[in-house]
């Protein structure tokens, strides 16, 4: 979903940043631990290794600092979308930001961090430095990154299911996991999808219009630039959003445009005294093939596995085009949370995904009455916990 920020920010920030320190990684004073150590609760970091290799550190609130280590807690687990990470949940502070709200109504609060993100820069023998270590796409996060994180967080909480909450990415991933590995199932009491993305054809994002037709079908420059990184965190960002994008600096309305380019636009929700922490956590870096195989959504209008060409396909999936997601085959209770001012996840596409769903899974189909919330107020929106969030406690603690 980061594609929008990324190609809109060269054109008014390019100039500014141009010998700016570009080390990637990001402030000591922005990663998830220091802002949930900043508001007093506990926070852990425990790190996995998924089959194919790549660790993966995630983030835990073990239980909340109003009511101490008050014993057996069920787990919840939280994942991020496209180019975004474990800071999302916590970046509203314990009024507004979802991790925090959960921790205190008694869960125990797990942030997982896909491949290639800030917080999962390593492989067992793969540097981020090469090709390599970049060739994957969100496919993979749901067939090894979400396995891998949730299976530890059972054993290692002991507990026989979790209950699940995603947004954009962190929905798509759900979907891709359901579908290739059916044991999760009775692993997933319940998942609440917020902004969620799987078919596309339908998205209002005007960059997309422009990049889709190219970069959304295989060809010779997709094959050349797919398996590389794309938008790392860096301290040059950082800097942009503490002296551009601060309360006060002329700039700052050109970073709220950005954001609703983004997004959706002319969203009343947006908190603009945020956006210097935005961009010090965001983005966080992901492959580009993440990128094409979002565009190749929009493109084709499928929601299906990554369309390598006809004689790649025939061999990798045994027919010249490829498989689509089992969706409708998906057995696990679900919620779903959307809104009209989405540029990513539009009506249509949402209104396919629900009547795609098995009718005993879809458990609820929640449309915000707020005309104007867009993709990123599910995250960041003023007034959000009397918005969304304490509807969206209400499903998990009933569920």
């Amino acid at each position: 979903m980061w594609l929008l920020r990324f190609l809109a920010a060269q054109l008014f920030l390019a100039f500014i940043v141009a010998g700016l320190p570009s080390n990637a990684g990001r402030s000591s004073s922005t990663t998830t631990v220091t802002i949930v150590k900043k508001y007093g609760y506990p926070i852990e970091e425990h790190q996995v290794q998924t089959s194919d290799g790549y660790l993966l550190t995630m983030h835990r609130i073990p239980y909340s600092k109003n009511t101490g280590d008050d014993g057996h807690r069920p787990v919840m687990f939280l994942m991020h979308g496209l180019l975004c990470s474990s800071s999302d949940w916590v970046l509203s502070g314990p009024s507004n930001g979802l991790a925090f709200i959960l921790s205190d109504a008694g869960y125990d609060v797990w942030m997982g961090n896909a491949r290639g993100n800030t917080y999962s820069r390593k492989h067992a023998d793969k540097s981020p430095l090469f090709q390599p270590f970049w060739n994957f796409e969100w496919h993979d996060i749901g067939i090894y990154d979400l396995p891998a994180m949730m299976d530890y967080v059972l054993y290692n909480t002991g507990e026989d299911q979790l209950q699940y909450v995603g947004h954009s990415q962190g929905t798509t991933s759900f979907f891709v996991l359901n579908s290739m590995i059916k044991r999760f199932r009775s692993r997933i009491r319940s998942a609440h999808l917020l902004a969620p993305v799987a078919w596309m054809g339908h998205m209002e994002s005007p960059l997309a219009k422009v990049a889709g037709p190219l970069l959304g079908q295989p060809n010779a420059f997709v094959e050349l630039f797919g398996s590389a990184e794309f938008m790392p965190n860096t301290k040059a960002m950082e800097l942009m959003g503490s002296l551009l994008c601060s309360d006060g600096a002329i700039s700052q309305v050109m970073c709220s445009n950005v954001l609703f380019l983004m997004g959706g636009w002319d969203s009343p929700y947006l908190n603009e005294s945020m956006i210097p922490d935005i961009m010090a956590t965001t983005p966080a870096g992901c492959s580009i093939n993440q990128i094409f195989h979002y565009l190749q959504e929009y493109n084709s209008g499928y929601f299906r596995q990554f369309d390598y060409g006809k004689t790649r396909n025939k061999k990798d999936y045994g027919s010249k085009t490829p498989p689509d997601y089992d969706v409708e085959g998906i057995d696990v209770p679900i919620y779903l949370y959307y809104s009209d001012n989405d540029y990513f996840a539009s009506l249509i596409d949402v209104d396919k995904l629900r009547m795609t769903l098995d009718e005993r899974s879809l458990k609820r189909a929640y449309r915000l009455p707020e005309k104007k919330w867009n993709h990123l107020d599910f995250l960041w929106g003023l007034n959000i916990k009397e918005i969304l969030y304490d509807t969206l406690l209400d499903d998990i603690q009933n569920a």
